[in-house]
């Protein structure tokens, strides 16, 4: 199994960055692709951005692109989403989230999930 454990949720402000980071543990080696989600109440999980733990090729969701890097530390086991020009849109729970098998923006291709950290974005 993978542990999951996000950190740097908070308070923002509009125009301002936040980074979220992602720290994994146990079975590591299981790791393909790492993926950051994030849902807000009454609605559907969003995903946001992934990153290929061999390569650190990236895929971005089109509403994030521009504005939020996706990075890792192979060496760590820690991923990132470093979130610039955050608006209050971008206000959520975040989760980060473990796929052994895909490269996938899909969020139910995913195994291992952590436990959220809240984004709160003000204006």
């Amino acid at each position: 199994q993978v542990q999951l454990v996000e950190s740097g949720g908070g308070l923002g402000q509009a125009g301002g960055s936040l980074r979220l980071s992602c720290a994994a543990s146990g079975r590591t080696s299981s790791i393909y692709t790492m993926g950051w989600f994030r849902q807000v109440p009454g609605k559907e999980r969003e995903f946001v951005a992934c990153i290929k733990w061999s390569t650190a090729s990236t895929y971005y969701a089109d509403s994030v692109k521009g504005r939020f890097t996706i990075s890792r530390d192979y060496g760590k086991n820690t991923v990132y989403l470093q979130m610039n020009s955050a608006t209050p849109e971008d206000a959520a729970v975040y989760y980060c989230a473990a796929d052994p098998k895909e490269y996938s923006s899909r969020w139910y291709n995913y195994d291992y999930w952590g436990q959220g950290t809240q984004v709160t974005v003000s204006s």
